[in-house]
């Protein structure tokens, strides 16, 4: 009875439905242009009518069609935005000429340290080893970012020294009449692309009207010049951040030239937000104007994974590989959770976060003469202190902590609880970490003195709050401390593995500094983001794998001046088998947040070794062609592939397995009975040299190299092994907690030069 009163409701729900269902802004992507690598004004002229067209014959009219796109792609990337029915998104998925049609989503994004960290300086010393001096600095590499816009006049992209603009640069500085500003001869480039924003905006607020704040290139949140400077900043000397962190700012590849293409906006007071058709104007844009390596700090929430073909990052990255663009993406903040990991096409490098070892610490000095190490915004004198379990909005009385530190549980809104203590007038905050989160404090830029203490310390601190009648505590200077351990340790933010759409391929890729990174900020905002914090900073510290990506897209930009002719997978594959999977030591394995020993689905293949990358010896390489089979192996058929070669050119191959993948890892789901693998190696070091291999790890499955030895005597020449994967019948077989077991494939060479 129950349930055929559901199915009544359900039913009669269907029936009330409105006949114009809402109309929302979709993507429709048709795979590839025909008019070649340089098209012309005529040809971009010629992809927008017949967009237009296309969309006119479902509508009945060129005119509403025109009318109902918002972007159009017409120089690489081939497709189109428009607000559409469901009706007519349902009809345009099934004409064959449509490769796919999805959703216009938002997206979400995600040093004076780092880089002595990774060894490209020792105490402010380049060596002649460095990746710094091998790679030239990234000199004349074009470096574009993705993200928020620029603060155009930071130090970080002043041209002193610069020569002239690349010949090969055909992009454009889109100025505006509100907040006019200049490019230089670093920062070569700014676009700005608003209409997917704009539409959304509408879609909420049918009255919205774009203000001058929407229609610029200048960043206005302070994130995409953060990413940018951390890539390509120039060496800036003296800089802090309130006082700490006190040295040289620069970024990886500081002899760079910058192009930005602000897709992210504010608006409404609403958090930064990225519409896809935005992102794939710019990827569009910053292909035909020839960058060398996009950096991506954005991504998707993860429970909205979805194929290649319907991910707006995915296609646009697909077309920047096939121009020979590297483009490095972020893999996401929500760890420690499993399957979180964004940003999955094999042609994306997907970057997690990780420590460096660097802390600004303090010690909080309790009446009863306790102490505790800990990390602070201060310092600050002896004051009475007070605890607030809660210290929510209307929980905290000013009346009792004016004037006193307050002891407030629950690390989390943390610059929330800091401005409602500050307004409240307390002299201090101590914020209490989560147990779960207990290894981990992230300095914010908090509105008063504010100590993040560790679970286990706060017990102590509120022991004492409560067994006397007037509890006092003070905080010392704030100290920056170097060589902490463990280091690198992984963030708990951090996404991790496996992929949710192919677990053949092994995501993140790479790990590299997330926290703690001193970079160039915007000066519109306040560091804290909020609209009654009247603090305006050039330089701010901030965390998150938006700040590891430019981190990796900073060195391939090294790489690329090194290695002009290498492909961006050849870039990828030397940045992945170079990392290094113990800590700064050598000697002890990377440790996740929670001190327990990290996994490839945490840190990908380790973290970042520039100065081996300069130089792999062998690199795992990948063409076109490669991923075109690859995409065949997911089960796209040829109609698709044709979209971008002939069959002439290439096919899909009649047999080919994922797991022969030229990927510079190997993931095999569910071995149960014996596997064999194929891998290709290409010589880029010394004319002659042999490589022996050798495997670590792997408990309890059999493992063989065909053959064990490998000899080169040209640069460029491949050789191919094979691998076989045996379990062990004689293990007893691992719950299901521990059903993962890793391992290294080492090839060495007989210098003992590279690995």
């Amino acid at each position: 009875m129950g349930v055929s009163n559901l199915y009544v409701l359900v039913l009669f729900s269907l029936l009330l439905t409105p006949t114009f269902a809402a109309k929302k802004s979709y993507i429709v992507y048709l795979g590839t242009h025909s008019h070649g690598k340089n098209p012309t004004a005529d040809d971009i002229n010629r992809a927008r009518n017949h967009h237009h067209n296309f969309l006119g014959s479902f509508f009945g009219s060129v005119k509403k069609a025109r009318d109902s796109i918002s972007c159009s792609y017409g120089r690489h990337i081939n497709g189109f935005a428009a607000i559409l029915e469901e009706e007519h998104a349902q009809q345009l998925a099934k004409h064959p000429e449509v490769l796919s049609i999805f959703l216009d989503e938002g997206r979400k994004v995600q040093t004076t340290r780092s880089w002595d960290f990774l060894g490209l300086e020792k105490d402010n010393v380049i060596s002649q080893n460095s990746a710094w001096n091998k790679g030239r600095f990234g000199e004349d590499v074009i470096i574009g970012v993705i993200d928020s816009g620029v603060w155009p006049e930071s130090k970080s992209f002043s041209d002193e020294g610069m020569g002239p603009v690349p010949l090969r640069w055909r992009g454009i500085c889109q100025n505006d009449t509100h907040y006019g500003f200049q490019c230089n001869r670093k920062l070569i480039g700014m676009r700005y692309y608003n209409q997917g924003q704009i539409e959304h905006a509408r879609a909420q607020n049918s009255s919205f009207y774009p203000t001058p704040e929407h229609s610029t290139a200048r960043d206005l949140d302070g994130h995409g010049t953060h990413a940018a400077s951390t890539a390509v900043g120039n060496f800036v000397a003296n800089v802090s951040v309130f006082g700490n962190g006190y040295g040289t700012a620069k970024g990886g590849s500081p002899r760079a030239r910058l192009a930005s293409y602000k897709s992210c906006w504010n608006v409404n007071g609403q958090p930064l937000d990225c519409r896809d058709s935005d992102i794939l104007s710019a990827f569009d844009d910053a292909i035909h104007d020839g960058v060398d390596v996009l950096s991506v700090s954005l991504g998707e929430p993860s429970h909205k994974n979805t194929e290649y073909f319907k991910d707006a990052i995915a296609i646009g990255s697909f077309h920047a590989m096939m121009h020979g663009i590297l483009v490095v993406a972020a893999a996401g903040n929500e760890g420690p959770k499993p399957d979180t990991v964004v940003n999955l096409a094999p042609w994306l490098l997907t970057v997690g976060a990780s420590t460096m070892d660097r802390e600004f610490t303090s010690y909080v000095t309790l009446g009863d003469e306790q102490i505790f190490k800990e990390i602070m915004q201060g310092p600050l004198t002896q004051h009475s202190m007070i605890g607030n379990l809660e210290c929510n909005p209307g929980a905290i009385d000013p009346k009792k902590i004016n004037g006193k530190i307050l002891l407030c549980m629950n690390h989390t809104h943390g610059i929330d609880k800091s401005q409602l203590a500050a307004q409240a007038g307390a002299a201090g905050l101590i914020l209490v970490n989560p147990k779960q989160l207990e290894n981990e404090s992230l300095p914010l830029p908090y509105h008063l003195p504010t100590s993040l203490v560790e679970f286990d310390d706060a017990q102590s601190i509120i022991a004492y709050n409560n067994s006397i009648k007037n509890p006092v505590a003070s905080v010392s200077d704030v100290k920056t401390e170097f060589n902490t351990k463990p280091s690198p340790q992984m963030t708990f933010f951090s996404s991790r593995g496996p992929s949710t759409i192919n677990p053949n391929i092994i995501k993140p890729d790479i790990t590299a500094p997330g926290v703690e990174i001193i970079a160039a900020y915007s000066e519109a905002v306040a560091p804290s983001k909020s609209p009654s914090d009247d603090r305006r900073i050039p330089f701010n510290a901030c965390f998150g794998t938006s700040m590891s990506t430019p981190h990796i897209s900073g060195i391939a930009g090294l790489l690329k001046t090194l290695h002009p002719d290498w492909s961006p997978a050849a870039i990828k594959s030397a940045i992945m088998t170079t990392a290094t999977t113990t800590d700064h030591t050598g000697k002890n394995p990377i440790t996740d947040y929670d001190g327990l020993k990290a996994t490839p689905f945490e840190y990908g293949a380790g973290h970042v070794n520039p100065n081996s990358a300069m130089d792999p010896g062998l690199v795992y390489d990948l063409s076109f062609y490669d991923y075109l089979s690859y995409i065949c192996s997911r089960g796209y058929n040829q109609s698709i592939i044709n979209n971008f070669t002939t069959p002439e050119i290439h096919s899909c191959p009649k047999s080919f397995s994922i797991l022969d993948f030229n990927y510079p890892t190997i993931a095999i789901p569910d071995l149960n009975e014996s596997v064999t693998i194929t891998r290709r190696v290409k010589n880029v070091g010394t004319h002659n040299s042999s490589y022996e291999a050798n495997v670590e790890g792997v408990d309890g499955v059999s493992v063989v190299v065909e053959p064990n030895n490998l000899s080169f005597t040209e640069y460029g020449e491949e050789r191919t092994f094979k691998v076989t994967f045996t379990p062990e019948r004689n293990v007893e077989p691992k719950p299901k907690a521990e059903k993962y077991i890793f391992g290294k494939l080492i090839w060495s060479d007989s210098d003992g030069l590279h690995h």
